[in-house]
């Protein structure tokens, strides 16, 4: 439960422990007013009993010491000069502002008081005591108590610090954890169309073989709808296989090695692509070594430059050439030849979807990918690793 007051340019909300701290040190204030009050013994009656109005009404308007902390303190201050009563209110009115406002206005409102006690005790000695003690005692009491609530505000201060510190912490860790998921989403993306578009080319290439060559022979056609079955199975698996990606423990999801570009090449010879395998680097057969990432990496670059190829120049010549050394660099160029012939996605033609991922993935591993036509009007895919020693 709390109140709110408005102050100007801001709006101050008070809770039920402000509230009953102000009630203890207005009780405190009102005690110190009937101890002052007894002690008192020289004077009029009349102006013993003004002297307690005025410390009652002093102790009254600590109500409102947190939102006009400095005015209260000045003017309890100098009321201090001739009431003797109000000066426990003017005391707690100099630790609110130590407390609350900077401190430059804490040594304003703790000098004005001060100075007033200790006008007073000029004007009216305390018995039995010289006046040098008096000021003394005033002054180091002023000290404590302005000590006293600096080290409170100090303590609100660390205490706010820290609150934002964790505020902060949890904002940076939520926004590092949606880079990372949307990091997830953009490789999976990058897998899933790697994956499948490279079944579906196979699946539309040998559909569309099947819509216009009606005529061909029992066998071609049986053929190619075995192909199709086949592609369609595999595509099948392949979603299955990213849809483990997904349910699979951090760390244990499988993928493509750079030994299944062997598998691709077959694919593609299988869909009547005439592929041409050049392997200088051994990779495929297990003479070269890489790292899983980059081995995965040259895995796609094939599967995206042969399902393309497929795509946009269906039946044209294709040569992968994956050369290189360790300590230098690992190449991996997938060229086409020009076709006559009009592309099997006449739709999907300047998409590029494969080829941005491609390059992504690339940068991942500290590679490049350059990709372009030739100047025979064929197209070419070129791959560029690091291969350390």
């Amino acid at each position: 439960m709390s109140d709110t007051t408005t102050s100007p340019g801001r709006t101050v909300r008070y809770t039920v422990r402000d509230r009953v701290t102000d009630a203890v040190l207005i009780a405190f204030a009102g005690v110190m007013v009937l101890v002052s009050w007894s002690l008192q013994v020289n004077g009029p009656a009349w102006l013993l009993a003004a002297d307690v109005v005025v410390g009652v009404l002093g102790c009254v308007a600590l109500w409102w010491r947190r939102r006009f902390p400095v005015a209260l303190g000045l003017v309890l201050g100098a009321l201090s000069t001739l009431s003797e009563t109000v000066s426990s209110a003017a005391i707690v009115a100099v630790f609110t502002v130590a407390v609350h406002r900077s401190p430059r206005a804490t040594a304003a409102v703790c000098a004005t008081s001060v100075a007033a006690l200790s006008t007073h005790q000029l004007l009216w000695p305390e018995p039995g005591v010289p006046p040098v003690t008096m000021y003394v005692i005033i002054a180091l009491g002023h000290l404590a108590v302005v000590a006293w609530g600096l080290s409170v505000r100090s303590r609100r201060e660390l205490v706010r610090s820290l609150r934002e510190r964790a505020v902060a912490a949890e904002t940076e860790a939520r926004l590092r954890a949606e880079r990372s998921e949307a990091e997830a989403r953009e490789t999976l993306a990058r897998d899933m169309h790697d994956a499948l578009g490279h079944r579906l080319s196979l699946l539309s290439v040998h559909a569309g073989a099947l819509t216009y060559a009606r005529d061909a022979p029992a066998e071609d056609v049986a053929r190619a709808a075995e192909v199709v079955r086949e592609n369609a199975h595999r595509a099948l698996q392949d979603l299955r296989e990213v849809i483990g990606v997904l349910r699979a423990p951090v760390g244990e999801s499988p993928v493509p090695a750079v030994e299944d570009v062997l598998e691709l090449v077959d694919e593609a010879r299988q869909a009547g692509t005439p592929v041409e395998l050049r392997d200088e680097a051994g990779l495929t057969t297990g003479a070269g070594k890489v790292s899983e990432s980059q081995g995965h990496t040259v895995y796609r670059a094939v599967q995206e430059s042969l399902t393309n190829a497929r795509k946009h120049a269906p039946g044209a010549p294709v040569v992968v050439r994956i050369s290189g050394r360790r300590g230098d660099h690992l190449v991996t160029e997938v060229t086409n030849a020009s076709t006559s012939g009009p592309p099997a996605y006449p739709g999907s033609a300047g998409a590029g979807a494969g080829l941005t991922g491609l390059a992504e993935r690339a940068r991942l591993v500290d590679g490049e990918l350059d990709h372009g036509p030739t100047g025979s009007g064929g197209w070419r895919v070129r791959l560029r690793l690091p291969w350390p020693s």
